[in-house]
């Protein structure tokens, strides 16, 4: 990786990595009573861990001309792996989590451990470690090929994979130490913030970069939610987190917003952080390896940008149905109503489309578990939708919302969608860039594949049952007009339904181990190949062009 590098980015490499053990330093000096001090630490081990890591190859010849002929998949190799340690890590975390809510014993009697601390380190691991490790790697691996363009250089796209890994390791060991804004997804340190803010302006930029130099004249559908989900998300993190910190020594920190205002930003935020980082990125996945691994262009090309406009339209509006019955305005709430119903017609046309794509190929969907990752991904991206729009109508509202329906609503989306259409880009890429015929273990695909669908169903269906009673056993009076169960009442008949969900996710948990150790043994038995070249024809997933639909 390092030997990929040019004398002059070796150089600038070093002058970061040297800057950034600097900023380490000067933390860990200041804030030696405050957990900004441990996080200084971190810093200052993890920049001097890279400049061991480039002070390795420092000295290796330069680079010949002949990677330009080549695509750099370097970054893509390494965000990979990055993106099943994050898997393994906070899939086991999130079934502590469940088991937690089962015996509330199983802290340790560690403050560490405990559910407000462990929690945000689940969800965190996965949206951003598990979930934005995927879609940088697939994003970098998909431009180059339908834009048939090498990345800009060496340096950059290594600068986005390892700063944004440093950010999530900030965030999670911060959980830890009980260190949180309390916002939704439990948003981190303002100096965290501040260096996400450095390392997405530098993967926006290699992207524009990338598509300005293609050889391919047409941008890819996929490469639209690509930068929708970058340019947006952007927006999103900047707005959701300004903060004005208490010492530059310190990480406590005061949001700018208050009241309604912040629960209107917040959730402004929190459904567009689903809009665009769970829904848009990952369309981008599967209107790309979907149809290239089955074989077959994508069944409509109009009906992917009808989509995409739709999503990126409806999608901005929709947030505040979170705050049904609150003091937010009525109109407002309505709006979000609204929006929400109209956002089915856009999510239901990539859903169908996807299906669609498969149609002469279920043959393939039969016989092959990768493939039939990315279909049931498409199936409960289809259904997550539906049950999203549904939920937000004012009346559904009152009975779903703060109940376990939620829960399993998110988690329809979260395993169902997201994860299955990450397992199943993985498993058609890692053959391919570490150049093997196929994975170490078809059979543990196999196996991956029923324990996560498994593990999804059982998760889902718990979280159904245990939302619905929930909401009926809260809004049941007796005939003096008071409530008929107290809050203890429904934790008692929810607790069947937790052990369930528990079991559910120890089975996912078990497929994505399995999945770890697939990948693994086929990157080890690889034949460790340079880059693959880059040919003149376009990628196989471009066959179908909006010139050639004229009469679709």
């Amino acid at each position: 990786m390092i030997g990929q590098l040019t004398k002059f980015e070796r150089q600038t490499a070093m002058l970061i990595l040297l800057a950034l053990s600097g900023v380490g330093l000067a933390m860990a000096i200041a804030g030696r009573d405050d957990p900004f001090g441990v996080h200084g630490v971190l810093v200052l081990l993890y920049a001097l861990a890279g400049i061991i890591f480039v002070i390795s190859g420092f000295f290796d010849p330069e680079p010949g001309d002949d990677r330009f002929d080549r695509y750099n998949d370097d970054p893509t190799k390494a965000g990979i792996v990055l993106a099943m340690i994050w898997a393994a890590f906070a899939l086991f975390v999130g079934d502590w989590v469940a088991w937690l809510l089962v015996n509330p014993n199983l802290t340790f009697d560690a403050a560490w451990s405990s559910f407000g601390r462990i929690r945000p380190v689940h969800t965190t691991g996965i949206i951003f470690g598990f979930g934005g490790n995927a879609l940088i790697a697939t994003s970098f691996y998909v431009m180059q090929r339908t834009s048939r363009a090498r990345l800009p250089d060496q340096l950059s796209p290594l600068f986005v994979i390892f700063g944004y890994n440093l950010f999530c390791l900030l965030a999670v060991t911060g959980y830890f130490m009980g260190v949180t804004q309390s916002r939704e997804y439990a948003e981190p340190e303002w100096y965290a913030d501040i260096w996400l803010v450095v390392v997405w302006v530098v993967y926006f930029l290699v992207y524009l970069r990338t598509l300005a130099r293609r050889k391919e004249p047409h941008i890819y559908v996929a490469n639209w939610y690509f930068l929708a989900f970058i340019l947006v998300v952007a927006m999103l993190h900047i707005v959701n987190n300004l903060a004005v910190p208490t010492s530059l020594a310190r990480v406590k920190s005061y949001s700018l917003f208050s009241g309604v205002q912040d629960a209107m930003t917040e959730w402004w935020y929190g459904h567009n952080a689903v809009a665009f980082f769970l829904t848009a990125g990952f369309l981008g996945m599967m209107y790309y390896f979907l149809p290239k691994r089955a074989g077959r262009p994508i069944y409509s090309y109009r009906m992917s940008i009808i989509s995409f406009w739709g999503i990126t339209f409806f999608y901005m509006w929709a947030g505040s149905h979170h705050l049904h019955y609150t003091a937010l305005p009525q109109w407002v709430q309505t709006l979000g109503m609204t929006f929400s119903l109209m956002l089915l017609i856009p999510s239901w046309v990539s859903a169908g489309n996807a299906l669609m794509t498969l149609n002469g190929a279920w043959d393939k969907v039969r016989d092959d578990a990768t493939l039939r990752f990315m279909m049931v991904a498409a199936v409960f991206y289809g259904l997550s939708t539906f049950e999203g729009s549904f939920m937000a109508i004012r009346p559904v509202n009152a009975l779903s919302h703060y109940t376990d329906w939620t829960v399993g609503h998110v988690h329809a989306g979260a395993l169902g969608w997201v994860a299955m259409i990450t397992f199943g880009s993985f498993y058609a890429l890692v053959p391919w860039i570490w150049k093997r015929d196929g994975m170490y273990s078809w059979k543990l695909v196999e196996v991956h594949f029923w324990l996560a669908l498994a593990g999804t169903v059982i998760y889902v269906f718990a979280m159904w049952n245990s939302g619905i009673v929930q909401g009926l056993m809260w809004r049941t009076y007796n005939d003096s007009g008071t409530l008929a169960y107290s809050f203890v009442d429904s934790l008692v008949a929810m607790r069947p339904y937790y052990i369930a969900r528990a079991v559910g996710g120890l089975s996912f948990l078990i497929g994505a181990l399995v999945g770890c150790y697939n990948i693994w043994m086929t990157i080890r038995t690889s034949s460790h190949a340079a880059g693959e070249f880059m040919g003149d024809l376009p990628d196989p997933v471009l066959a179908r062009t909006p010139a050639l639909q004229a009469g679709e």
